[in-house]
């Protein structure tokens, strides 16, 4: 584990950088930065903002301690001067940004960052490592709980990454309705609902699968969960309701064609009394794993793998860009990484039934909208003070609303267009 503050998340860059900005007089120019995402991943109709909630704590506790700028002087890599600086570093700039929860589409300017180049600048690696891993994550999460058409999924992929994304991840899923989690981290510090059951191996520790059921229901009483597929499923199912009884609150199948499985277990379950009794499935469960099963007898999914790595786009693609200095936009013109200068405030707008239309984005202005229109960007942090974000509740029904105001296209798991367009107004 990491052992060293928050800070170190810093990159060197960053630090020669600002090294170089203290020597020529620059660090303090007054400086916009925005994150966004020049496209969304393959086959994606919309991104998820998820983090801003993490991120907020960490920037409120971005210190460089003792032990941090020790290192950095041992190691040769800053000098006294921006030692001094690193010593004294607290945010005082301002944050604004698209709440948690919301839909993001390429050029939408999800953060932005405005202060002093220095202490902008030392921010760019944490703002993108939190913001890139938890959307990723959310937006994954989403298509899977739209594919389970209200369908319950448990989020249980912490062995499938680090640790500490382990329980990002079980937050970022949970932001994107998912029911549960088995990260048991995840649920002390966020509130998050937390599920389990056995594994395999508590089955063949027994000397047979009945001792190993009446074990568990022993323990846990009939209302648990218990694994039938680590010999042969059907037995398993007979076992499981011989030593539970007819109101066992479920079994799992972790392997196997599940389409064929759940319609048998069901069909098995009823003539056995079981008519309660859910089926869990889980392995290798993913949006499309899951849309397959949308007409099968399935009552509840487990998503590991897919969830923690973004099923299939482990990173939201976000950047972090220098668009205004001392008022006057700046734009870098590399090729197929031009930026559009200048702080942008955007707004979606909105038919009168709900649905969202388009969302516009205007260079040093403020767009003009109604009253079924939608201003994105709220404050963060204001004069380096933090502003009281709403609860991982509140951020999980927003993204539900959000979900629900985009036309049904943008909900389809095919690869298509961003589910609304977006028009950037450049700076005149």
């Amino acid at each position: 584990m990491n052992t060293f503050a928050p800070a170190l998340m810093t990159d060197q860059y960053e630090l020669t950088m600002i090294s170089a900005a203290l020597q020529d007089g620059t660090a303090d120019r007054p400086c916009v930065f925005e994150v966004f995402a020049r496209r969304l991943p393959g086959g994606r109709r919309y991104g998820v903002v998820a983090g801003p909630g993490r991120l907020v704590e960490l920037i409120k506790n971005f210190r460089f301690g003792e032990a941090e700028v020790r290192f950095l002087r041992e190691a040769g890599i800053v000098d006294e001067t921006t030692a001094k600086w690193l010593e004294g570093y607290r945010f005082t700039g301002d944050i604004d940004g698209y709440a948690e929860g919301e839909l993001f589409f390429p050029g939408s300017p999800i953060l932005t960052v405005s202060g002093t180049f220095a202490e902008c600048v030392v921010l760019e690696t944490l703002i993108l490592s939190v913001l890139n891993h938890d959307s990723a994550v959310a937006a994954g999460a989403a298509r899977m709980v739209t594919a389970a058409r209200g369908r319950p999924i448990i989020e249980m992929g912490s062995r499938r990454t680090h640790e500490d994304s382990a329980v990002a991840a079980a937050r970022a899923a949970y932001l994107a309705g998912f029911a549960s989690t088995s990260n048991l981290a995840a649920g002390a510090l966020y509130g998050i609902p937390t599920t389990g059951t056995s594994a395999h191996a508590f089955t063949l520790l027994h000397d047979d699968e009945p001792a190993a059921f009446a074990s568990q229901v022993a323990a846990l009483g009939k209302n648990t969960t218990l694994l039938v597929d680590t010999y042969d499923i059907g037995q398993g199912i007979r076992n499981a309701i011989a030593v539970a009884g007819p109101d066992l609150r479920a079994v799992r199948i972790d392997s196997g064609d599940l389409s064929v499985l759940a319609q048998h277990s069901r069909e098995l379950l009823d003539s056995l009394g079981a008519t309660e009794t859910k089926i869990v499935v889980s392995g290798d469960m993913d949006e499309y794993a899951i849309a397959t099963l949308a007409a099968e007898p399935v009552d509840m999914y487990g998503a590991g793998t897919a969830v923690v790595t973004g099923s299939g786009a482990p990173t939201a693609g976000l950047v972090y860009k220098l668009v205004e200095v001392e008022g006057r936009p700046v734009v870098k013109r590399s090729e197929n990484k031009a930026t559009v200068g200048g702080r942008k405030t955007a707004v979606r707008r909105h038919k009168p039934t709900g649905t969202a239309t388009e969302e516009i984005i205007v260079s040093q202005g403020v767009p003009d909208h109604s009253a079924n229109d939608r201003l994105l960007q709220r404050s963060f942090f204001v004069g380096g003070e933090a502003v009281e974000q709403p609860s991982l509740a509140d951020s999980r029904e927003h993204l539900r609303q959000c979900l629900i105001s985009i036309p049904w296209e943008g909900l389809k798991l095919s690869a298509g267009d961003p589910a609304i367009p977006v028009t950037i107004v450049p700076t005149v």
